[in-house]
């Protein structure tokens, strides 16, 4: 077991080397060919960026639902030919009255087929999605809790991918985004410097419609006498009212990309959109249909442009001019590319962590972590002599692989992540204590020094796994269970028990067997 061929000693020389090199741009600048630049990701706390608590409206969810639910009926009955009065959406569903009493039993039943087909949006295809509560001809249709617990689960898991792909488009790298109870949303965003700018791309839900203007009647005609019930005055972010058609043309659920760029003919920024292929077929209906006459892109019930069609539109994509910045042409890019929020969001909760905070705690973590380090060294040095030596070459070893493998993996060091390495800087050499510890009984019990060496190793192994393999659960239901700083702590004493007991028992016993195979001393002081 003492002996190591040739083969291994290359194998484990070449382990050192690349641990070597791929913590090294962590320590410099340096570039060499072939070998990665992953630098480790430095979390919030140590980097300074912006923290913010966001809760999703789930009373804007259950109001686009009923509001829906409210078409749906509208629909059908006028398929049917049922007559009724006061359709409208109440606080908790829909309301109307049949005024035709011969054809109650039969809205009824058209509504309860609705009601059925509606269950199906959600994972209990056996609960209805609303209450049906009918009093002569007057129905009332409450929206059911269960079915709108799902409908907010959903909306939670749809808003953080959402909000994923927007963090992604600024260039953001690894933002911590995790749910926090039913219908709230934890963000960290670190190296972010500048928190208004998140929240502005944040606090868009960014549902993008194309409508036409109606221009039949005036806005201020409309005004005067009655809104025409097909259309709806909308402003835009100038205050300019539109009279806009409330039917949609084409929704901004058919994009697929979505680019900044330049107008070649004004230099200004603009939006360059398109459309999937069923998208491109309305929107070359549409613009085919309506030359001539003025259409609206409306963003979150706002008009961010309305130009005149000048020729129909056949190739699937546009392009929206609004007299943007180049950060907001990059903004409503990135709002459009990674999709509509389901409903708003809502900031409870902010904090800006600046970059001076981060480099405090950077500077205590490091402070740490070197005089944990010096204090082993000395401590092992002075208790075994020139094991504690080798004990103290592996244990560097251990960090340097450490801090590579939290390179490659790029993952991101927090506070608690330091404390990780700290506690495992201590834990390093409990290895080697409980190995050097075994060679001593051997020794006492007046074996020769290569004999000790190779039973110290062999008897103490089963020690050493055992009690790390314990710790390496514990880490590991951590990580699994665990949120954010829990998580930081987790990864760093993971990898560090790996790594501690690959140069503990196998660096130090290659570093010890080549010395005694080539001295051949007749005894260890140890």
């Amino acid at each position: 077991m003492i002996y190591f061929s040739n083969s291994k000693k290359i194998f484990l020389l070449t382990i050192c080397v690349i641990g070597f090199f791929l913590a090294l741009p962590n320590f410099s600048n340096v570039s060499i060919p072939l070998i990665p630049k992953q630098k480790i990701n430095l979390g919030l706390d140590l980097r300074g960026g912006s923290y913010l608590l966001l809760e999703v409206d789930t009373n804007s969810i259950k109001s686009d639902r009923s509001q829906s639910l409210l078409e749906d009926i509208r629909s059908t009955f006028r398929q049917n030919r049922i007559k009724y009065s006061g359709l409208k959406t109440n606080k908790n569903g829909v309301q109307v009255t049949i005024r035709d009493e011969l054809k109650i039993n039969e809205a009824k039943k058209l509504v309860q087929e609705l009601n059925i087909s509606s269950s199906n949006l959600f994972s209990n295809t056996n609960n209805e999605e609303f209450s049906i509560n009918v009093n002569n001809n007057f129905f009332l249709l409450n929206l059911n809790e269960s079915s709108l617990k799902e409908k907010y689960r959903s909306a939670v898991s749809q808003s953080i991918e959402i909000i994923r792909r927007r963090i992604d488009g600024l260039g953001v790298t690894e933002p911590s985004i995790q749910r926090q109870g039913n219908n709230r949303i934890l963000l960290e965003v670190p190296g972010m410097d500048d928190p208004q700018r998140l929240k502005d791309l944040l606090g868009q839900t960014a549902k993008l419609n194309f409508r036409m203007v109606d221009a039949s009647i005036s806005v201020s005609e409309a005004k005067q006498t009655r809104i025409p019930s097909r259309s709806e005055i909308i402003k835009d972010t100038n205050g300019f009212e539109y009279l806009v058609m409330k039917k949609v043309l084409v929704s901004g659920e058919r994009l697929v990309d979505a680019q900044a760029s330049f107008d070649q003919a004004t230099n200004a920024p603009i939006v360059n959109f398109r459309f999937d292929t069923l998208g491109g077929k309305y929107f070359a209906k549409a613009t085919s249909e309506n030359v001539g006459k003025p259409f609206a892109i409306i963003l979150d019930n706002e008009v961010i442009s309305a130009p005149v069609i000048r020729t129909p539109i056949l190739g699937g994509s546009g392009q929206i001019e609004g007299g943007f910045t180049v950060e907001e042409a990059n903004n409503l890019s990135i709002l459009l590319r990674a999709g509509a929020l389901p409903a708003p969001l809502e900031i409870l909760e902010e904090k800006t962590i600046g970059p001076g905070l981060g480099k405090d705690s950077i500077d205590s973590g490091t402070s740490a972590a070197i005089i944990g380090l010096v204090c082993v060294l000395i401590f092992i040095i002075l208790s075994y002599g020139r094991f504690g030596f080798y004990a103290n070459f592996a244990l560097i070893l251990n960090i340097i692989f450490i801090v590579g493998i939290l390179s490659l993996l790029q993952a991101t060091l927090t506070l608690p992540g330091i404390a990780g390495i700290v506690l495992t800087i201590g834990m390093a050499v409990d290895a080697n204590v409980i190995i050097f510890e075994r060679i001593r009984d051997e020794i006492n019990n007046e074996k020769n020094p290569i004999s000790a060496v190779e039973s110290g190793y062999s008897k103490s192994f089963g020690t050493i796994l055992d009690a790390n393999v314990t710790t390496l659960i514990a880490s590991l239901v951590l990580f699994f269970l665990g949120t954010g700083p829990v998580k930081g702590f987790a990864v760093t004493l993971s990898i560090g028990i790996i790594t501690s007991v690959f140069t503990a028992f196998i660096i130090t016993r290659l570093l010890i067997s080549t010395w005694i195979l080539k001295k051949r001393p007749e005894e260890l002081s140890l």
